[in-house]
């Protein structure tokens, strides 16, 4: 509860000093421009990998594979989006590296091993089908 509150509090306070430290080096201006780029690219970026992403996961259930990778792809692109739409410089570097297919893997891996030890903990029911 107590890292929430430090979150809701610490990242508003990090982008407002990246503001004002951009703003000082390459002006105000260049700082929203850079804003509504990195959510332009981002919003269209999102959408470029959900399709693909969607079409795997159709591509694995047609195959009558458990598509555990591709649900993992969508929850990284879902959140990198989110990111994205927070206006910022670090949210928007964080929420590109959720949206990129090569940077993604990291955050797959952490995400799984969240929800496997979530299981382990019984705090999520698991069955297989």
């Amino acid at each position: 509860m107590y890292v929430y509150i430090l979150l809701f509090l610490l990242v508003p306070a990090i982008e407002i000093g990246v503001f004002v430290w951009t703003g000082s080096k390459i002006g105000a201006g260049y700082v929203v421009l850079g804003i509504l780029l990195s959510g332009i690219i981002g919003i269209w970026l999102v959408r470029q990998q959900g399709i693909e992403t969607m079409r795997n996961f159709q591509s694995t259930l047609q195959d009558r594979q458990v598509p555990k990778n591709e649900l993992l792809d969508g929850l990284c692109i879902i959140l990198g989006g989110i990111m994205l739409v927070i206006p910022g410089f670090v949210t928007d570097l964080i929420g590109f590296l959720l949206v990129i297919p090569f940077t993604r893997k990291p955050f797959k891996y952490a995400i799984y091993a969240f929800f496997m030890r979530k299981v382990a903990k019984r705090k999520i029911i698991y069955r297989k089908f």
